[in-house]
């Protein structure tokens, strides 16, 4: 005897014109969770239908792409609008859309310098250094 689960939800189980919708409210700036919501699913059957459908991922690219542009437009509109929290909007865009900080890193390396002496060198090897010298002489200008 097998055991079977609840049958997988499929595009067929979806609410008539779920598309249109979901459309629509990512076009006013959506997020996934609602999307899940507006279908009357939970995000975790609306994940196994993407991974499953590869028309509905298709479809919720495109509404994640309208809710990001949304978004971004709603920055760009509000720019000289004192009331706008630019710092509300600006987590939501590194917490929705994956923005990061610029992170600059500086490393300092010590190195020991070991010394040796050029006497026994050729006229050749000398040339060879002085040109090494020359050059690192330039990278560090």
């Amino acid at each position: 005897m097998t055991e079977r689960g609840r049958p997988l939800i499929t595009l067929k189980d979806l609410p008539e014109d779920w598309e249109k919708s979901i459309i629509e409210l990512s076009k006013k700036g959506a997020s996934i969770v609602e999307l899940a919501v507006e279908l009357d699913i939970s995000r975790n059957t609306l994940k196994a239908l993407t991974d499953r459908d590869e028309y509905f991922l298709n479809t919720i690219k495109r509404c994640k792409r309208y809710c990001e542009a949304w978004w971004l437009g709603k920055g760009r509109t509000e720019l000289e609008n004192k009331e706008f929290s630019y710092t509300g909007w600006y987590m939501n865009m590194k917490n929705r859309f994956g923005w990061a900080d610029k992170k600059e890193i500086k490393e300092e390396v010590k190195k020991e310098v070991t010394t040796f002496n050029i006497d026994n060198l050729s006229l050749d090897e000398l040339e060879q250094l002085e040109r090494i010298n020359e050059k690192l002489n330039r990278q560090t200008d």
